[in-house]
């Protein structure tokens, strides 16, 4: 994949996609389980789950006054569910995936695109809390490729070309700077999904040049 051409349903898609896998394993979890760490500082599974959950439904519902993707307003909507059964929020996650595809699509700039990245990146942090293999890959990977190409571009990450899985043909992520040659990336996806959102790199293996880890982190 050589370029990057905005398509409204891919969001819907990815997060329909995710659901599917994500929310049968979920219902079958033993509640204590939900207690355990994630990758995301502070954060235990429910708590994720609590966030995601809350960012689809104010998607839904057009709930959407500025500001409300701040990591302030992420920790409020956490602590509003903290009293709720596990059930209800499991129940508002899942409505979530569902109806949040068609008013991410409305917004023809792209602008929660990346949100529903977002969402499935935090799905893998479930994933790996519960140890499952494979959290950030998935049926869901080829329909969040597209969606990464595009929060690299408009986050401002610098250009580079993703060799992955042995392919001779590149993914190009991010923007071009003059003077500047593209950065290579050779590896696997769940690796590059790992370096582009922040998570943990131990136990991967790829190789970077032309550009640092952190120069390409598109959620901050």
């Amino acid at each position: 994949m050589t370029g990057y051409e905005r398509d409204p349903e891919l969001p819907g898609r990815l997060l329909r996609t995710e659901r599917d896998a994500l929310m049968p394993l979920l219902r079958a979890t033993p509640e204590d389980r939900f207690a355990l760490r994630t990758a995301c500082p502070g954060w235990t599974v429910r708590d994720v789950l609590a966030h995601c959950a809350a960012a689809l439904v104010r998607i839904v519902e057009g709930r959407l006054e500025e500001g409300v993707f701040l990591p302030e307003a992420n920790a409020a909507d956490v602590a509003e569910r903290a009293d709720w059964p596990l059930a209800r929020i499991l129940d508002e996650l899942e409505r979530g995936f569902t109806e949040a595809g068609p008013a991410i699509a409305k917004y023809e700039d792209g602008t929660l695109d990346a949100v529903a990245l977002g969402e499935w990146v935090h799905a893998g942090d479930v994933r790996e809390a519960f140890g499952v293999p494979g959290a950030y890959a998935g049926a869901a990977t080829e329909v969040a490729l597209p969606l990464l190409a595009m929060a690299s571009r408009r986050r401002e990450t610098p250009r580079l070309h993703a060799y992955l899985d042995g392919s001779a043909v590149p993914l190009e992520l991010g923007n071009e700077t003059e003077g500047r040659p593209a950065a290579s990336f050779h590896g696997d996806t769940p690796s590059l999904i790992r370096v582009y959102s922040g998570r943990p790199l131990v136990g991967t293996r790829y190789e970077l040049s032309g550009a640092s880890e952190e120069e390409l982190l598109i959620y901050r």
